[in-house]
């Protein structure tokens, strides 16, 4: 019994590695079974605790897979997002365009009547402005009256050329018949003027001499201003056409009185400034009564039809090409989409065409991505009760087919 006992005190001093605690053994069996009851639940504790620094709890796995459902997602939507807007290209440097006609009286006066006002709209031939026209009916009167006087004129310069056309030929025959004329007394004076001479003194007298004499001087001097009669006479073609030209001179004359008189017409008419066509006035800078100068302008009337310029960079154009379909959004109205199609593109930047154009080949060259103007056509979604004032900003897509 003693060595079975003090076995099992031996094993239980090894396991418990001796000390004081296992010296004291002979003290008392219950107090020290207590303590080492209270000795064991502190090293299991402690055993425990160490435990749990050595080995702590990982996270868990739910975080890692809700991170890559979003990291899929996000790859998902960004693709269907490049294979849906890779053959788009848009701007917004894009504005609403269309024609603004400017209206200017071709005549000066004062406003006798204004038919029109702020933002209406006109049609085409509509009248508009009616300039005091009392002054151009008195222009007109003046150069009807002078383009009868012309008429008349010319009535007697042709009567002229037809009497022409008669006397000077008969002037020339006239002449002709007096050269004969001439010729013959100069020859009977002649013959008289040799008989008088030649036959004796005592036959004749003095007298007869100088009468035969003075008859020859006569009849040769009548010759002569027969035959300068002739020759004034022979240039009947020369005074024929003098008369054709004195003709020609007066309907000229007549043309520029017709010219005046039509001139002096559309001066009157210019009085109505009418409407070139339908449109919306805007701009108008013209009261009743005012006195209005040729070439000042008055207000200006916007067109019906209306398009898109829109300015695109020019790596956007490689495959833009006329006929592309478009859809346009407004800034003005956000509910409203339009839809369209390239009508053409600018031959030119708009740098180019500026009123000042860069000068690459001065100074530091900086590269600067231009821009180009495309022209976009509206097809359908216009407002029937409102148009679309020019300048609007606006955001075209244009849809690539190439």
């Amino acid at each position: 019994m003693r060595e079975r006992a003090a076995t099992s005190v031996g094993a239980w001093a090894r396991r418990h590695r001796g000390g004081p605690r296992h010296a004291a053994h002979h003290g008392g069996g219950n107090g020290e079974a207590k303590k080492t009851g209270d000795d064991g639940r502190q090293k299991g504790d402690s055993d425990q605790h160490g435990n749990d620094d050595r080995k702590p709890r990982g996270p868990g796995k739910k975080p890692l897979i809700v991170l890559a459902v979003v990291v899929v997602l996000i790859a998902i939507g960004a693709l269907i997002w490049w294979l849906a807007t890779r053959n788009q290209q848009s701007t917004d440097d894009a504005y609403t365009d269309g024609n603004a006609i400017t209206i200017a009286p071709k005549v000066s006066g004062y406003v006798a009547k204004l038919a029109i006002d702020d933002n209406v709209y006109v049609h085409k031939g509509q009248l508009m402005v009616e300039i005091d026209r009392r002054d151009y009916e008195a222009q007109v009167e003046q150069a009807r009256a002078q383009l009868g006087l012309a008429l008349a004129q010319l009535d007697a310069a042709q009567a002229q050329l037809d009497i022409a056309r008669v006397q000077f030929p008969a002037q020339y025959q006239q002449a002709r018949a007096q050269i004969e004329t001439a010729t013959a007394q100069f020859a009977r004076a002649q013959a008289e003027y040799q008989r008088q001479h030649s036959v004796d003194q005592r036959a004749t007298s003095q007298q007869n001499v100088d009468t035969a004499d003075a008859q020859q001087r006569s009849a040769h001097a009548d010759v002569m201003n027969a035959q300068a009669q002739l020759k004034t006479a022979s240039l009947v073609p020369q005074q024929i056409r003098a008369a054709v030209a004195a003709v020609e001179e007066r309907r000229q004359q007549v043309s520029a009185a017709e010219a005046q008189l039509d001139a002096a017409q559309l001066n009157l008419g210019w009085c109505d400034v009418r409407a070139p066509s339908d449109g919306w006035v805007t701009r108008r800078n013209v009261q009743y009564g005012s006195f209005l100068q040729a070439g000042a302008s008055l207000f200006s009337i916007v067109t019906p039809r209306v398009w898109i310029t829109a300015n695109f960079k020019e790596s956007q154009l490689d495959r833009m090409r006329a006929g592309d379909k478009v859809k346009i959004s407004v800034d003005a109205y956000p509910k409203l989409e339009l839809h369209g199609h390239v009508d053409s593109v600018q031959l030119g930047s708009g740098s180019r065409f500026s009123a000042f154009p860069a000068e690459n080949a001065t100074g530091n060259f900086v590269k600067i991505v231009q821009r180009v103007p495309v022209k976009i056509v509206i097809d359908d979604g216009m407002p029937a009760d409102h148009p679309l004032p020019l300048g609007l900003s606006v955001e075209p897509t244009v849809y690539l087919r190439h």
